[in-house]
């Protein structure tokens, strides 16, 4: 790094997003994706194909049925939302995302996940400087993966897509989600770090006025993340503690 990489610890509080943040289950979450829509636009004939970059531009960050509707749109299809109870065989924006969840939520408890070892180290440094945390994810899984990670105990506030739905907040790239765990905390956006991975997130914390927000490129591209509205980005969250 060219310049010197500000101290977290000096915020009033950090914002984490999970995926692809805290844990690897952003890959997870694209194998599943791709899954279940190579399937999906192969029986439905649907073109272009689809390919990883839809993953980025669609689907990376947003509630899962917000994202599905995103992908869908983008190829001039459009389907009934339907309902979150729909079975996975109803063609639907709720059936249609629900279809994904199984493939996600096979892998997840047949391999298991564990934190990035630099997050894992960023967040005992946060933990010993008393500096407050939260996880902001979109995703419905948030709970398990956390606690199949071995940090659930560690975040006082989980904002998650099912408080997101029950409170019918605006998906990723709205600040609603960023705001509300703000708000959960009784902390400033102003004097708090957000951090993402996903382009929808980094735009999410920017526009919800946060003082630092941080990208961490897994794939996005740096400069996407940056022009999206990160003041920074790093490639792993060890170049904080290293």
């Amino acid at each position: 790094m060219t310049h010197a990489l500000p101290d977290l610890t000096a915020y009033d509080a950090v914002l984490f997003d999970l995926d692809g943040v805290l844990t690897p289950t952003a890959e997870v979450h694209m194998h599943a994706w791709q899954t279940m829509f190579e399937e999906l636009f192969a029986a439905w004939e649907i073109t272009p194909a689809y390919t990883e970059r839809d993953y980025f531009d669609y689907l990376d960050g947003k509630k899962r049925y917000d994202g599905v509707a995103s992908l869908l749109r983008s190829r001039d299809v459009e389907v009934p939302w339907g309902d979150p109870s729909d079975p996975t065989s109803a063609d639907t924006v709720c059936g249609i995302g629900n279809r994904k969840n199984v493939v996600f939520e096979r892998v997840l408890r047949g391999d298991g996940i564990a934190p990035y070892p630099g997050s894992l180290a960023l967040l005992d440094v946060l933990a010993a400087a008393g500096t407050t945390i939260a996880v902001v994810s979109s995703s419905k899984n948030a709970e398990e993966v956390l606690a199949v990670a071995g940090i659930r105990d560690r975040f006082p506030v989980v904002m998650d897509g099912v408080i997101a739905e029950r409170d019918h907040l605006a998906s990723k790239p709205a600040p609603d989600v960023f705001v509300e765990a703000a708000r959960m905390l009784g902390v400033d956006p102003a004097r708090c770090a957000a951090v993402e991975d996903a382009l929808s997130g980094v735009q999410s914390a920017a526009a919800g006025g946060f003082g630092l927000v941080v990208g961490v490129d897994r794939g996005v591209g740096a400069q996407v993340l940056l022009d999206a509205g990160a003041h920074l980005v790093v490639q792993d969250l060890e170049e904080f503690v290293s």
